[in-house]
């Protein structure tokens, strides 16, 4: 079953990484959702959300994780965290405090997206557990 395999991929992965997809990446980007009414907050979920959603055809498709999965983030998240450094919207302070925690979660995991990218490139095709 697809679903099970995509499980044992995620859980073949050091645990930190686990910890930091599921505990941060995924919920931090998803909470864009509940300030879509603040100031561009629709564009921050569009950017925040989309770069991930392509993952979950690249895990069904590859039943599991591979470095392929940080090629949908490059552009997005990169778009998305140039703006925040550069032209941070302003709303209500629980906004403001979430797009720090925003900038600087998406752009550590750009810190890994491009390396991980570039060595999907090179032919690291490898899913993890299989």
């Amino acid at each position: 079953m697809v679903f099970l395999d995509i499980w044992r991929s995620f859980r073949s992965l050091p645990l930190w990484v686990q910890i930091w997809v599921a505990g941060i990446l995924v919920p931090v980007n998803s909470a864009a959702l509940l300030f879509i009414f603040q100031p561009a907050g629709l564009w921050v979920a569009i950017l925040a959300i989309g770069a991930m959603l392509p993952n979950i055809a690249i895990m069904l498709y590859e039943r599991g994780l591979s470095k392929m999965m940080a090629w949908p983030h490059l552009l997005p998240w990169g778009i998305l965290v140039l703006w925040l450094v550069f032209a941070m919207p302003e709303g209500s302070a629980a906004y403001g405090v979430y797009l720090w925690i925003l900038l600087v979660v998406d752009a550590l995991s750009l810190a890994f997206d491009f390396p991980d990218a570039l060595k999907w490139f090179k032919g690291d095709r490898a899913v993890a557990g299989s």
